[in-house]
């Protein structure tokens, strides 16, 4: 039963970290990431598809991404779903392929994207103590449900805030990474 909830937490607290890394992936930083058109999604025939599902994605260098569509008629429809995204980049169309400068940040940009990376911190170590939170109570049901001893409680509840901690350790260390990325000329 014990060996369940905890397995269920950690679940939860790997969700998170994952969830983390994915809103990191979408933070522009001084450099061309291709990860930066995964939210963007086209209308292609209809239905909204990944610019990443319809197109080649090149970094010739560390400014500029490259996006060479296998249909060339959704060109326009790229471009115009990129100037309609919060990228902050202007599109250049050539007719066969889309390029993507990206200029380096100023100093306040970068401030305002730290904040961003840290909301986006702050947001996972919430899920994981929503995590532990819950996982506490399940225990505490059993001991009131099942006659789980109380020596028993304490050890498990010390087993999920280990977790917690390794869990919450894990996301400032993601944080600093992203920050020390982010504030890089």
């Amino acid at each position: 039963m014990v060996d369940d909830i905890m397995l269920q937490a950690e679940e939860r607290m790997e969700k998170a970290l994952t969830s983390l890394g994915d809103a990191f992936g979408s933070v522009r930083t001084g450099r061309a990431n291709a990860m930066l058109l995964d939210r963007i999604k086209v209308d292609y025939y209809g239905v909204p598809t990944p610019v990443n599902q319809m197109a080649g994605i090149k970094t010739p260098d560390a400014h500029m991404l490259v996006i060479e569509p296998w249909d060339k008629g959704v060109l326009g429809a790229i471009e115009h779903a990129i100037m309609e995204s919060d990228l902050g980049v202007t599109p250049s169309n050539d007719g066969s392929c889309i390029r993507l400068p990206f200029p380096s940040l100023t100093e306040e940009r970068r401030r305002e994207l730290v904040k961003q990376c840290k909301n986006y911190a702050e947001e996972a170590r919430v899920a994981v103590r929503k995590a532990r939170q819950d996982a506490n109570a399940a225990i505490e049901r059993s001991v009131k449900d099942d006659n789980l001893p109380e020596d028993d409680e304490r050890r498990a509840q010390a087993e999920v805030q280990k977790l917690t901690d390794k869990y919450v350790a894990q996301v400032d260390e993601a944080f600093k990474k992203k920050e020390a990325e982010v504030m890089e000329i």
